[in-house]
């Protein structure tokens, strides 16, 4: 059974985030463990400079880097990564559920995105839209589209 870690910096605070997340990660107890490490987001002054925002990065990449599985793809979410069809999607997930290593994990990053040397540690970068959604919509999104990869695999009507 495939284990997926979700590394989110930011905690999500609106019910209605919590409420989605919720029910995903409920569908998703039949096909896979999921497990979700949510980090501090580094506070920052209301006009933050480009070093204070690179060290921000900083601190959040080493926590980060602790909540890694080790042994595991990992999958960043951010602005530069390639998009992907949710059939692509689905054939990650059951590739690294059938590899010698079936575990995942999958890193979303906070208001600034990720630190670089996060994103170049990656196996793949991935990109959900051209447009900018929170990243606390972005973490539901992704949890969606788990769940519907499953789907996908399994031949269900979810996808249509």
């Amino acid at each position: 059974m495939l284990h997926i870690r979700l590394i989110c910096v930011g905690k999500l605070k609106e019910r209605f985030y919590q409420d989605a997340f919720a029910e995903y990660q409920k569908r998703l107890k039949t096909f896979c463990t999921m497990e979700t490490a949510e980090l501090a987001e580094t506070r920052l002054s209301d006009r933050p400079g480009e070093a204070e925002i690179c060290a921000a990065l900083r601190r959040e990449a080493a926590q980060i880097e602790k909540q890694l599985l080790r042994d595991a793809k990992t999958v960043c979410l951010c602005v530069e990564g390639k998009q992907m069809t949710s059939e692509a999607f689905s054939r990650l997930l059951t590739g690294t559920a059938a590899s010698g290593r079936p575990r995942i994990n999958f890193v979303i990053g906070g208001s600034f995105g990720l630190a670089p040397e996060i994103k170049q540690q990656a196996d793949y970068r991935l990109s959900m839209s051209e447009m900018t959604f929170p990243h606390h919509l972005a973490r539901v999104m992704l949890a969606e589209q788990i769940y519907r990869g499953f789907q996908i695999a399994e031949g269900s009507r979810y996808h249509k």
